[in-house]
């Protein structure tokens, strides 16, 4: 599934780790958790990092994170029922975006399974114009900066 030319991430490099569930619903007809469902693994993770540990209200916030870019590499498959072990790291931090990687792993493997990054721009929710990333939620991605 990988491309052969570059080493899989290993857990080391992650700095922040959470388990999420397969659902029956994610594997598709061959088998294993079809390519799309990888995205919303990163959103649910990167989401639940900035509610638990930024402090993000996604119902009432006044600035909210949008995203701007994702990629996945694919290393090899996952299947219901396998949890997995999401990581996750920042490995650039701007004044209104954020560069988040992502490593998805087999529980008591090394290297990913899948790696991916994910982009989010920080937008007045009104306006939906760039504005600097609010203080409680830059501390908390601070904290993971690779």
């Amino acid at each position: 599934m990988g491309d052969g030319r570059t080493a899989p991430e290993t857990r080391a490099r992650y700095r922040h780790f959470e388990a999420i569930a397969t659902r029956w619903m994610d594997n598709d007809l061959y088998g294993h958790v079809n390519n799309v469902v990888y995205y919303s693994y990163f959103d649910t993770l990167i989401n639940r990092y900035l509610i638990e540990q930024g402090g993000l209200d996604i119902h009432r916030a006044t600035v909210i994170g949008i995203a701007v870019e994702t990629q996945c590499r694919f290393r090899r498959s996952f299947a219901y029922p396998e949890t997995i072990d999401a990581g996750l790291r920042v490995g650039k931090l701007g004044n209104s975006s954020v560069r988040y990687e992502i490593g998805l792993f087999k529980p008591g493997d090394d290297a990913a399974a899948a790696e991916g990054h994910f982009v989010h721009v920080f937008v007045d929710r009104a306006s939906q114009r760039p504005v600097a990333i609010p203080p409680a939620i830059r501390a908390a991605l601070e904290r993971i900066l690779a």
